[in-house]
């Protein structure tokens, strides 16, 4: 998870931006608009550590991390990362950071932090390039990035775009928001997940 930025150069979306993502199959049209609407809900960002119900466990709709908006965005669509992510880290614990020491998977807070994230989409998605191409990130790609302070943060791509630049739902310390911060920070990840059984 991470720390409250102070330096935020995100433009926030106006009225006039663009959509880029014309007609979505249902699972993404879910999945972004499902991100997309916890803008005004999420309108605190809390890294409080909570002991969450397991699974469907999650803190107040109004509070959360950058993580969140994509636990939440994926619930729209029936995936429960906090199970998944469990599952996975149980299955293969060594692919995961150890950088809060030797322990066991904790389901209250491992799907909330954005390094096990990456590496479960990276093993259960599509690990995609880096790009700093525009037309490279589709609506419901996911994007980590590195801020200027180290720390790691995530975000989802929106089906909107603002001078061709696709937007980004994310909180970085003020709620959830839909802003212009795809290429504001260095991009360390940038992977598609979208399970098989939301195809059917």
């Amino acid at each position: 998870m991470i720390a409250v930025v102070s330096l935020v150069v995100a433009a926030a979306v106006t009225t006039a931006s663009a959509s880029v993502a014309g007609e979505l199959p249902p699972d993404l049209r879910r999945l972004v608009d499902g991100a997309q609407a916890q803008v005004g809900v999420t309108v605190h960002y809390d890294p409080s550590y909570v002991s969450l119900p397991f699974p469907g466990g999650d803190v107040p709709a109004d509070r959360g991390v950058c993580t969140d908006v994509i636990v939440r965005a994926y619930r729209t669509i029936g995936v429960d990362l906090q199970l998944l992510v469990h599952q996975d880290m149980n299955q293969a614990l060594a692919a995961y950071p150890r950088k809060w020491g030797p322990r066991r998977p904790d389901p209250s807070i491992d799907h909330r932090r954005v390094e096990n994230l990456a590496v479960f989409f990276a093993r259960n998605g599509a690990n995609l390039p880096v790009s700093t191409k525009a037309q490279d990130y589709r609506p419901g790609d996911i994007v980590t990035w590195r801020l200027p302070g180290g720390q790691p943060h995530i975000g989802l791509v929106s089906d909107r775009s603002a001078g061709g630049t696709p937007l980004m739902v994310h909180n970085i310390g003020a709620g959830a928001r839909i802003e212009d911060v795809l290429f504001a920070y260095t991009v360390t990840g940038h992977y598609r997940y979208v399970p098989r059984q939301t195809r059917d």
